[in-house]
């Protein structure tokens, strides 16, 4: 069932954006009086899943689910219908329009999506405020594993900047580090800037960005399992965890690595109870765990929610609308950098859908469509022919040149962009398969 809320999910996103964008191309190409021959959500290669004709245009819904299309009479498109360019221009047809008309019609779907976006993370930010996990009061630094460290990270560094820029939101550390080319830390006091490792970065894609990077917390003991030593020994909820046989342990990671070599073995705990020193004794398990949970009360004490009003939602929405596409524009890059090995977890849609939550939650619905129109926007707006951005281009040189290019040569961009197009998809298509196939 859960499944099924996921697939739902990303089939309603889907569905959403597609047919804006593609309402994008057809609401202006009908207001330039352009006959729309098709107008389709999803892909219908072969056979469609349904379809109605309605004066001059088709709708349906094709079976493949990588976006949708309109067909607009006289246009040189991924169909390679050359039929029809046989005969002379109609006035309706697109290629009887002038150029800057035919610009506005591409670009439609690409201007949808940017608005889109906008639009959506303004009525986030008035509904639920701008929250955040503040950085600057991480007060004890970060706490990284081996993944974190081949990166050059180190427990307890406090993280100022990627790139120059100032990170005010500790969420989002982990996307900047795996963008940016340097990072700004304090360190014992000193400020120090050094470059991020590729290899690094491959190893956080590899295992998603999860875990690498965590806020640095006391061990304060948040509850503990009934049976096991913490408990047997008179562990107790607010217990704070100073010491080991001995050593000094001010920090969780630090009680976890001195605790780890006594394994079934007995220790000394030295901790803290309303601020009274007191030693517990405990025999530790096989895999030298005590069997406690600690608190997170840095994390929560970090928590901020700014109020944004209506005014403020229009900036703060258009902000976050740029942001996230600088973000896709280094997302490119990353996937680009062979080093990184990123191309092996590109996904597609036979994986996407895990990436929503088991339960219907609204907020990270409208959050992840706000992100995807703008991965719609970017991703069709790249100079490749068979996308908004390759028919662009040419237009664009039109406007310039004032010399209209040929059909054959529209012909030949066309058939290089439906073979890149077809390459991505078949890249996207294999990670998917292959993934389930290993049940990662």
């Amino acid at each position: 069932m859960e499944t099924l809320i996921q697939i739902a999910q990303l089939i309603l996103c889907l569905s959403f954006l597609v047919i804006l964008h593609e309402l994008g191309h057809f609401i202006p190409a009908k207001y330039f009086k352009t006959k729309i021959e098709k107008f389709y959500l999803f892909f219908d290669p072969w056979f469609s899943l349904v379809k109605k004709k309605i004066g001059d245009t088709e709708y349906g819904i094709g079976w493949l689910p990588m976006g949708g299309y309109v067909k607009i009479a006289g246009m040189i498109d991924e169909s390679m219908d050359k039929e029809q360019l046989k005969q002379e221009p109609q006035p309706w047809e697109y290629r009887s329009k002038p150029a800057w008309q035919r610009l506005i019609i591409i670009l439609g779907g690409v201007i949808v999506n940017f608005f889109l976006a906008w639009i959506i993370y303004a009525m986030l930010f008035i509904n639920h405020g701008d929250n955040f996990v503040d950085n600057s009061k991480i007060k004890h630094g970060i706490v990284v594993d081996s993944v974190g460290n081949l990166l050059g990270l180190q427990n307890g560094d406090k993280i100022l900047k990627v790139d120059g820029k100032v990170q005010p939101k500790f969420e989002q550390l982990p996307i900047a580090i795996l963008f940016g080319d340097n990072i700004t830390i304090e360190r014992d006091g000193k400020e120090l800037t050094f470059d991020l490792s590729d290899e690094g970065k491959r190893d956080v894609i590899k295992r998603k960005g999860k875990n690498f990077l965590n806020a640095r917390e006391e061990t304060v003991v948040d509850s503990v399992v009934q049976g096991m030593p913490a408990a047997l020994a008179g562990m107790q909820k607010g217990d704070k965890v100073v010491g080991v046989n001995g050593k000094p342990v001010a920090y969780f990671d630090e009680f976890t690595a001195e605790l780890s070599q006594y394994k079934n073995d007995s220790v000394s705990i030295e901790i803290l109870r309303n601020n009274e020193p007191l030693t517990l004794r405990a025999k530790t398990t096989a895999d030298a765990k005590l069997g406690f949970n600690s608190g997170q009360s840095v994390i929560k004490d970090a928590f901020t929610t700014k109020e944004v009003s209506v005014m403020e939602s229009i900036p703060a929405g258009f902000t976050k609308t740029i942001n996230t596409l600088t973000g896709q524009i280094k997302q490119f890059k990353i996937i680009f950098n062979t080093k990184t090995e990123a191309y092996k977890e590109v996904s597609g849609p036979l994986r996407m859908f895990k990436i929503f939550k088991p339960t219907w939650d609204w907020t990270f619905f409208w959050s992840f469509t706000a992100m995807f129109s703008v991965w719609l926007a970017f991703l069709n707006i790249l100079p490749i022919p068979g996308l908004d951005g390759g028919h662009a281009v040419f237009i664009i040189i039109e406007l310039v040149t004032r010399k209209k290019p040929t059909e054959k040569t529209l012909e030949i961009a066309q058939t290089i962009g439906v073979v890149i197009l077809l390459s991505l998809m078949a890249l996207v298509f294999g990670n998917d398969i292959w993934h389930l196939i290993k049940g990662t």
